[in-house]
């Protein structure tokens, strides 16, 4: 099987994880805010939330949520930036899947609500949610596993740190469609992405404004906010944007 890409593995290659966790512990050392996403999303739900981050990275996002007390599954295609998630906070199911694959997200679907153990189908194993998790993506691609398949199962999704962007050309539109099926009826998908060239690690934006929110729409998501910064600037027209859209109820 061909291994799954995008711009993010293009520029990164396969072993980012440890370079990016290194470079996120001199920020924190220098007195840095690391919090900004964590803290808008914790705004705009209560803990005890399910919530997707998706494109975790090394789970900065998700471990921080966790600790406030939300329900909290990472979700990234690069191997090595779960490696150190893993390590970080083994106690969270952190899973190796490709967000522009709807077979990856019907199983990520089938994760959304917390394992019944009186439901002798699920493939959640409650002393190792890692690994139950993976089976549910990794061992059934192509069709729903658990409970529920895809569809209504997150009260958001989270994609921080030019995730959008970095998606493999061609796979924007259908990914936010995957994403935007996660989320229950008024559910929501929060994104920030760099919209020029100071603010991506790439030579000029792949995504617009204009785009982002005709993919929304499209995926039945109605815009609630849009910011210039996870710390709640009202969004001015620059290089940065965080947008908060909602899914239709019904």
């Amino acid at each position: 099987m061909k291994e799954p890409r995008s711009r993010w593995t293009d520029i990164a290659g396969g072993d980012a994880g440890e370079r990016y966790a290194e470079r996120f512990a001199r920020l924190a050392e220098s007195g840095a805010d690391m919090h900004g996403e964590a803290r808008l999303c914790a705004e705009l739900l209560p803990p005890g939330a399910r919530v997707l981050d998706a494109g975790c990275g090394t789970g900065r996002v998700a471990i921080r949520l966790a600790e406030l007390g939300y329900d909290c599954v990472g979700v990234d295609l690069d191997a090595s930036m779960l490696d150190v998630a893993r390590r970080t906070a083994p106690w969270l199911p952190w899973i190796l899947a490709d967000l522009s694959d709807l077979s990856d997200l019907d199983a990520l679907g089938a994760l959304g609500d917390p394992a019944d153990p009186a439901d002798p189908a699920d493939p959640a194993d409650p002393a190792d949610p890692v690994a139950g998790a993976d089976r549910a993506v990794r061992g059934g691609r192509g069709e729903s596993t658990g409970k529920g398949g895809r569809g209504g199962r997150f009260d958001m999704v989270v994609a921080a740190g030019n995730v959008i962007p970095l998606l493999a050309p061609g796979t924007e539109a259908r990914t936010v469609a995957g994403l935007a099926a996660l989320l229950r009826p008024g559910g929501l998908l929060v994104s920030g992405f760099g919209l020029d060239a100071a603010h991506l690690p790439l030579a000029s934006a792949t995504v617009t404004l204009a785009d982002y929110d005709d993919w929304c729409r499209t995926s039945g998501l109605t815009p609630l906010r849009r910011l210039a910064t996870w710390d709640g600037a009202p969004y001015d027209g620059g290089g940065y944007a965080v947008s908060v859209h909602t899914r239709t109820a019904g």
